[in-house]
């Protein structure tokens, strides 16, 4: 290709107007690019005669920027601009006298339009976000593009999303690979990890090297709400595991009598209503990966079964003979401390040394709050088409959030559904109905012996749910004497 047209990211305005101007050269490469990136990638691209910007700043490393202009003039290449916003003031003159520039105030669409004589009335339906109906194919593909560039550094899918989209190709003109690729967003669109923090590129950086081990065994740490299903997705969809199953379960859903049943499936006659063979989760997630949520929850009694199958990938269903072997990669979830729970006999160590071959903390949102601008203002752009004002961000920055990121989803869909525009009042609001949930303060342990151990013996047996034996089992003391200091 002689041409290469550069357009800008998350607005379908901006995936119109490079449909738009692929109509005009008729055979170009596209791609998505930041103004962050914008400098760099053009200081090093090579192999075109027309490289053409559309909507996308010069507000990069400047300094950059203009060398890698000079470099492209040298080359023989002409760089165009095309914007609805002015040049920005004070602008280097190197990158203005290098730069072929074309602006019109009425819309990026428009300037493009314009800048070439093409009129676009079959594109105009789907620059709303919120597409027409016809439109609806288009919009899903494009945002699957951009998710697979964002979650998995695909960077072809949007330039040939724009390309089905400049043609107006039926759904039928899509490879099988894009049509996977739109039935993956519709199915994980609304699990993503986002955020530039420090906290949660390291968080990004161990999910990618965890990936690439498919079959290491991970335990996912984190408070309930921070995303740990989320992360879990990710490394399934990273590894070489991706096109097998993901398969999640709750520990804490199904009583511990069922679980073997849950786990290994049942032959037809195992038990009375087992009326035909079902397979358990490992041999549905054969091949893939087996998430299971809340391992803390597990009881004691139903981590033996677990273990069973970890020690040898083999298993038997109920009511069955034959051994069936999987090869299943185990990720586990917590938000308990499980080395507190093998020391407190509530959980087996040998299936705790099992499970914990690689450690992943996910961070409470308070430890990353920068990353709240981003999660908001995506989580408008894609329903309101606007991001937020600054003392709308500023007022969501000033609450920890003890759900974490759940919490802070819940209260941009309220502020949506209410039509709520004063954020300050909504953190005030939420705090005031929700102040019944903020952990209570301890209580002061006495200065005498006696008191002091009364005090500690009912907080363990209010810990194990008012529960003698299992309070005498983590004190290390008979029932009796614990019954003694309960009265």
């Amino acid at each position: 290709m002689d041409t290469l047209i550069l357009t800008g990211w998350g607005w379908n305005d901006y995936a119109v107007a490079a449909a738009l101007a692929l109509r005009h050269f008729r055979k170009a490469d596209i791609l998505g690019i930041s103004t962050r990136r914008l400098p760099e990638f053009l200081n090093e691209v090579a192999g075109y005669k027309e490289i053409v910007i559309i909507g996308i700043g010069l507000t990069g490393t400047t300094e950059l920027l203009a060398k890698a202009l000079l470099k492209q003039k040298g080359k023989g290449v002409n760089v165009s601009w095309i914007s609805c916003i002015p040049v920005p003031e004070h602008l280097d003159e190197t990158i203005c006298s290098n730069l072929d520039i074309f602006v019109d105030g009425r819309g990026i669409t428009d300037a493009v339009s314009c800048r070439y004589d093409m009129p676009y009335d079959d594109l105009k339906p789907f620059i709303p976000q919120v597409s027409a109906k016809e439109m609806t194919s288009y919009h899903f593909l494009l945002e699957a593009a951009m998710y697979s560039y964002r979650n998995y550094q695909d960077e072809k899918s949007y330039g040939l999303a724009i390309k089905h989209l400049s043609r107006k190709d039926p759904e039928s003109a899509w490879s099988s690979s894009e049509k996977q690729l739109v039935e993956h967003y519709k199915r994980y669109g609304n699990r993503e990890l986002v955020g530039k923090s420090a906290a949660m590129q390291k968080l990004l950086g161990q999910i990618n090297m965890v990936a690439d081990h498919p079959d290491a065994r991970v335990l996912i740490f984190g408070e309930s709400g921070t995303g740990k299903e989320t992360v879990a997705l990710q490394i399934h969809n990273k590894s070489s595991r991706n096109r097998e199953p993901f398969i999640a379960f709750n520990c804490a859903s199904v009583t511990p009598n069922l679980l073997e049943d849950r786990f290994f499936g049942h032959e037809k006659g195992a038990f009375t209503g087992a009326n035909e063979q079902r397979p358990g989760l490992f041999e549905q997630a054969d091949g893939g990966t087996l998430f299971l949520d809340e391992i803390g929850e597990l009881p004691l009694e139903a981590q033996g079964i677990l273990l069973r199958v970890l020690e040898g990938g083999r298993f038997t269903r109920m009511g069955g003979k034959d051994e069936i072997e999987v090869d299943v990669r185990l990720l586990c979830a917590t938000n308990r401390d499980l080395a507190a729970m093998v020391r407190d006999g509530q959980f087996r160590e040998d299936l705790f040394h099992r499970l914990n071959v690689v450690q992943i903390v996910v961070p409470p949102l308070r430890k990353h709050k920068d990353d709240i601008r981003d999660i908001a203002n995506g989580y408008f752009l894609k329903r309101k088409q606007h991001r937020l004002e600054p003392e709308q961000i500023e007022a969501l920055m000033s609450y920890d959030y003890p759900g974490n990121v759940r919490e802070l989803i819940n209260l941009l869909e309220r502020s949506c559904v209410l039509g709520i525009t004063d954020f300050a009042g909504m953190i005030r609001d939420h705090k005031e109905t929700t102040a019944s949930l903020a952990a209570k303060p301890e209580e002061d342990i006495p200065d005498d012996l006696d008191s002091a151990i009364r005090t500690h013996v009912r907080r363990v047996y209010e810990k194990y749910n008012n529960n003698l034996s299992r309070a005498a089992i983590a004190l290390n003391a008979a029932r009796n004497t614990v019954k003694k200091y309960l009265d």
